[in-house]
């Protein structure tokens, strides 16, 4: 009796697995059309991150990435048509609760690769590019999914994590095609101002590498301890950082040499120490103590000595007496 039961359970296997042959043939074929859906998706994708100037291996992690999800949809398809007892919703249900597992295992991981697409698709930057993000500045050289790699102006790589800068504040240098470039300068105080607001651009126009349009000019920005400070201002294209440090190189030389042949004086700020030992017989009397300064030709005397006069007037006295 044993025996015929377990041959019933084997035929009535037989016949399930006969029946789900349609179903896992039909799964098979749209299992393939996925593959095939999803290798076309990863070439456009690759292509599409090209075309946005981003990295070949950019654009070669984005394509993988949507592979991989059409071939998840197209296995979970294929699952529910080969099995109609599993239902789509159990399959996205356990994809869900895995999901949330790997997610808290790989947060960081997982932070930076959404950070990483998100910049490619939207691209704050693009490669080549000079950036300044927190105390880092330099040539953006690729975006990976990962980070952001950055090569400093002293021939440094620096890895910055995607999701630092899709987060934290960063300033694109070359976002534009022109740049403000300003320096401050002070003169005397007996100077005249106009002229030396003519003199500066003057030489400012005259400096290679300084654009007319917006024309550079001069400001005056405060009544300082050493004279009239004023900042020079000027405008460079292209905007990357070696053009920019030779442009203000040699304006702030010519800016000084033309200051110089006008006779407008460059002051620098000076210091009087006064030495005061405050052992003077008018310490406490403001009315007549000097605070460093000879009060004439008669300075008063040195406490210890008018101490010392005391005294000896003093033994005199009882001397006598």
């Amino acid at each position: 009796m044993i025996f015929s039961e377990a041959l019933g359970r084997l035929e009535e296997l037989g016949r399930s697995a006969v029946a789900l042959l349609p179903g896992l043939a039909i799964a098979l074929v749209l299992f393939g059309i996925g593959l095939l859906i999803a290798k076309g998706v990863r070439a456009a994708v690759r292509r599409a991150a090209e075309l946005r100037d981003a990295s070949p291996g950019s654009a070669s992690v984005l394509g993988r990435i949507a592979g991989g999800v059409t071939v998840l949809v197209s296995f979970l398809v294929a699952a529910s048509v080969a099995f109609p007892s599993v239902s789509a919703a159990d399959l996205f249900n356990l994809l869900g609760i895995g999901g949330v597992a790997i997610g808290f295992a790989f947060r960081d991981v997982l932070q930076n690769l959404l950070a990483g697409i998100l910049i490619l698709l939207t691209r704050p930057f693009v490669i080549g590019d000079q950036i300044r993000a927190g105390s880092h500045e330099g040539t953006v050289e690729d975006v990976w999914v990962r980070a952001t790699v950055l090569r400093t102006y002293d021939n440094q790589r620096v890895l910055i994590p995607n999701a630092t800068l899709f987060v934290d504040k960063i300033t694109v240098i070359t976002a534009h095609d022109k740049r403000r470039l300003a320096f401050p300068l002070t003169i005397g105080n007996g100077d005249d101002i106009r002229e030396a607001r003519r003199v500066i651009v003057e030489a400012l126009r005259g400096t290679d590498g300084v654009l007319a349009e917006p024309p550079p000019e001069a400001l005056v920005t405060g009544l300082g301890a050493a004279g009239v400070d004023m900042t020079a201002r000027l405008w460079v294209d292209p905007p990357r950082r070696r053009d920019a440090v030779d442009a203000l190189d040699h304006a702030i030389a010519n800016v000084k040499e033309a200051l110089t042949a006008a006779g407008i004086d460059l002051p620098y700020p000076t210091s009087q120490i006064l030495f005061h030992d405050q052992t003077e017989e008018t310490d406490g009397d403001r009315s007549r103590q000097r605070e460093g300064w000879p009060a004439g030709k008669s300075p008063p005397r040195a406490r210890w000595r008018v101490l010392r006069e005391d005294d000896a007037t003093d033994r005199r006295a009882e001397e006598r007496s």
